[in-house]
């Protein structure tokens, strides 16, 4: 990979073999390499060893969650926060194991609105609650940056299932409570 990344450093006109750049193809796939550490992540595998049998009917949520990827069209960085919601059936799953789940998808090659449902079906598949809501916001460089570069546009997509998806109240108090309404 460091060899394939010199060659791109030189086809943007640049000398891979000046001072600053010497250590860009290695520093680059060491990078490429983290940045995309979901593909060698099983996110049913994350969620495994922290799922729990409760009699907790209630809404869980997990808010804020950072999120960082890639864009599948540019690779370019997107970043934004990341909200999850579930109202279990008997099964609860540990709460940091959520923002790890968030990891295991957001570290690939992805878009938006794909990471969001795949969060969202892995949680329904992991422990059949009532319902599960994902809403994420997110900047994205490939917008910012290049192309239509409008700086202070953010993509917002969400995945409703379930009870979130069939009633308006539980939706409304999930989005009441993450501060989206």
């Amino acid at each position: 990979m460091e060899e394939r990344l010199r060659d791109v450093i030189e086809e943007l006109g640049e000398d891979p073999m000046r001072e600053g750049l010497r250590e860009t193809p290695r520093r680059m796939a060491e990078s490429l390499i983290f940045l995309t550490s979901g593909y060698r992540t099983d996110p049913m595998e994350v969620l495994q060893g922290a799922l729990f049998d409760v009699t907790y009917n209630e809404m869980v949520i997990v808010k804020d969650i950072e999120v960082f990827s890639l864009c599948e069209h540019h690779i370019l960085p997107f970043y934004g926060k990341c909200h999850v919601a579930y109202i279990p059936s008997g099964r609860v799953i540990g709460l940091s194991k959520i923002p790890r789940l968030v990891d295991a998808f957001a570290r690939r090659l992805q878009i938006q609105e794909r990471l969001t449902v795949q969060i969202a079906e892995t949680i329904e598949q992991a422990i059949s609650p009532r319902g599960v809501a994902v809403v994420m916001e997110a900047v994205h460089l490939c917008m910012v940056m290049r192309g239509v570069e409008k700086q202070n546009s953010i993509a917002v997509t969400s995945s409703m299932l379930g009870t979130f998806k069939e009633h308006i109240e539980t939706r409304s108090e999930f989005l009441s409570l993450i501060g989206k309404k």
